[in-house]
């Protein structure tokens, strides 16, 4: 009885201590469920945020109002239409045309209440133009003057149908009949190809269109007039239409070259050129600042980290006066040569900080030197810190702004990709055209996610721990 007197308070207390223990488990495990649903639902609403940019881009309105998911450009059967005008129209089912002998079958459907007739829709391409900007400079050969609309005749009757009526956001449900007309749009002549062929169908307020071969780009004057700007478009010049426009509107009017790519062009050699410069100060500095010991390091390594808290602002005056006086303004060196490499350099400092002290001292028992130390020792065990070095500085040198505005304002096609977008901002959004602009905006943050997808494998570790033995 003793015995048993004794040992019953050691096994409850055995059993205390593994329910405690499984008691923080639980909520060590409840923490990291809770820390990864907070990491993806950040990551859902970023990405979510970057799939509603994509979407509004390839909208016919990226400014409506609520924003719907379901569209046009999204639409399978407006793929189809789109494939088989772009073969009619340009012999391109990808990218569309109008040329010399094409010819294309279109159709529309009204409804109307019962008891009320139809009245053949009026049909016309239009003397307008295939977008807004610089577009009134580039495409000067409209479609209206080549185009021929042949008879409209009907095709097709449907006794009894519903439809609804839109006034605004108000929908009314409506029965009705419906009647289907079918004309074609030809080529007449001999003359150049032609991007864009926009068309317009008027009918008679009380006819409301139902359907039609491809949906309209909008409705104008309350209803009666269904408008599209391009009915020759190929699958891809209907998907990605503004896509497209911001190759062939922004153009140099002098060269005729795409300004867009001209500009992607620049920031891609002005970031490769930064990459470069700002990997070789971030070594050499960083190496110098961990291992190398001489007078005054402690006090350049202040001044670097105070030197992080300068605006770029309160210094470019000075900057501009110097690249002015050397001649560099208006060039690529002028924004290359601009090197603020402060973080990138703390970064390679603490990554050799945490090399251990025997690698060096082993190489340099076997008489290798400073620079030997960091290129054929240092530079290989620094690749996750030269990764990110790599994508931090490419990522602020494709998205700076103030600097290339500053230094790179003449000629238009020497401007970077950010600046250039201004120029399009300048352009288009006092039209309305915003198409284009989020087109380019959405493309400008592509070689980033590039470098990104590329380089991240090099982030899950280091080979430190291999390099010391024993």
């Amino acid at each position: 009885m003793s015995e048993l007197a004794v040992q019953q308070p050691i096994n409850s207390k055995r059993v205390d201590t593994e329910a405690l223990s499984r008691f923080h488990q639980k909520r060590r495990w409840a923490k990291v469920a809770w820390v990864y649903t907070t990491l993806i639902m950040i990551a859902t609403l970023m990405l979510g945020t970057f799939a509603v940019a994509f979407l509004a881009s390839i909208k016919d309105d990226p400014l409506e109002h609520p924003f719907t998911f379901n569209f046009p450009q999204v639409r399978p059967a407006n793929w189809v239409a789109a494939y088989n005008l772009g073969g009619q129209g340009g012999n391109d089912s990808l990218f569309g045309g109008f040329k010399p002998g094409a010819e294309m079958t279109f159709e529309v459907t009204y409804a109307v209440e019962e008891g009320e007739s139809f009245t053949t829709p009026e049909i016309v391409v239009p003397h307008r133009r295939a977008g807004t900007g610089m577009a009134a400079a580039v495409f000067t050969d409209f479609a209206a003057d080549y185009a021929q609309v042949t008879d409209v005749k009907v095709i097709g009757q449907t006794e009894s149908v519903d439809y609804q009526v839109k006034r605004g956001r108000k929908v009314e449900e409506k029965s009705g009949h419906a009647q289907t007309w079918q004309f074609k749009v030809k080529y007449q002549g001999d003359g150049p190809e032609i991007n864009h062929v926009p068309l317009t169908v008027q009918a008679p307020r009380n006819q409301i269109l139902i359907d039609s071969t491809l949906e309209p780009t909008k409705m104008e004057r309350r209803g009666r007039v269904a408008s599209w700007d391009n009915i020759s478009p190929g699958v891809i010049g209907y998907v990605f239409k503004s896509y497209i426009r911001v190759y062939q509107e922004a153009v140099d009017l002098d060269t005729g070259k795409s300004l867009f790519m001209s500009w992607t062009i620049n920031s891609m050699l002005i970031a490769i050129g930064k990459v470069i410069l700002t990997l070789f100060l971030a070594c050499t500095a960083g190496f110098a600042l961990a291992r190398l010991k001489f007078t005054g390091s402690r006090a350049v390594f202040a001044f670097m980290l105070l030197s992080m808290m300068v605006p770029a602002q309160v210094t470019f005056i000075s900057n501009y006066l110097i690249y002015r006086d050397i001649g560099l303004l208006n060039t690529p060196w002028s924004v290359i040569t601009m090197i603020i490499a402060s973080a990138q350099v703390l970064i390679m400092k603490q990554f050799f900080e945490s090399i251990p002290k025997e690698v060096e001292e082993a190489a340099i028992i076997d008489g290798a030197n400073p620079i030997t130390i960091l290129v054929k020792i240092f530079m290989p065990l620094a690749k996750p810190a030269l990764m990110s070095v790599t994508i931090l500085g490419f990522q602020i040198a494709w998205n700076d702004f103030f600097w290339p505005l500053v230094a790179l304002n003449n000629p238009s096609s020497a401007l970077t990709l950010p600046v250039g977008l201004l120029s399009l901002r300048n352009s288009y959004g006092l039209a309305g055209d915003w198409n284009l602009i989020l087109a380019g905006a959405f493309l400008s943050t592509i070689p980033v996610l590039i470098i990104f997808i590329i380089f991240q494998r090099y982030f899950v570790g280091n080979d430190i721990s291999s390099a010391v033995k024993g």
